[in-house]
């Protein structure tokens, strides 16, 4: 499980640290990706696989399952951290989502995402809606 907020930085190879409390759960590998709203998605390879046949079900015949692959597939890269847990972000994923210095690092249960601080500060600020929220969540029936 991953919880969590965490600021890391980019060094000048273009490496990034996983937080030591995710670590294990990453060390059987695991897959980065565009995810939604500019932010990169890094999955452990079980949750990979999980969400790689949700997306392979779906039928190529449905344009916006075309896109969902070309989006999620055309852009991931496998990931093996190396013994102090840094790995190289892809220059394309680092250009997708911005990425250049200071990086936010957010656990999401079963995923992480990888965000621009000045864009996590935009999600935040939508996130404190309150009343707003309020509505949002019990749409989710949360």
């Amino acid at each position: 499980m991953f919880l969590g907020e965490f600021v890391h930085t980019i060094d000048d190879k273009g490496r990034l640290v996983i937080p030591a409390k995710f670590r294990n759960a990453l060390a059987g590998g695991m897959v980065i990706t565009r995810g939604m709203d500019r932010c990169l998605v890094i999955y452990p390879m079980d949750t990979w696989q999980a969400y790689r046949e949700r997306i392979s079900a779906l039928p190529t015949t449905d344009p916006g399952a075309r896109d969902l692959r070309r989006l999620v597939f055309g852009s991931a890269a496998d990931i093996n951290p190396d013994s102090q847990g840094r790995f190289v972000l892809p220059p394309s994923l680092r250009e997708y989502a911005g990425l250049d210095g200071q990086v936010v690092i957010v656990g999401c249960d079963t995923y992480v995402e990888l965000w621009h601080p000045d864009e996590w500060a935009k999600v935040q600020s939508r996130m404190m809606q309150d009343e707003e929220n309020a509505t949002r969540w019990a749409a989710l029936g949360v």
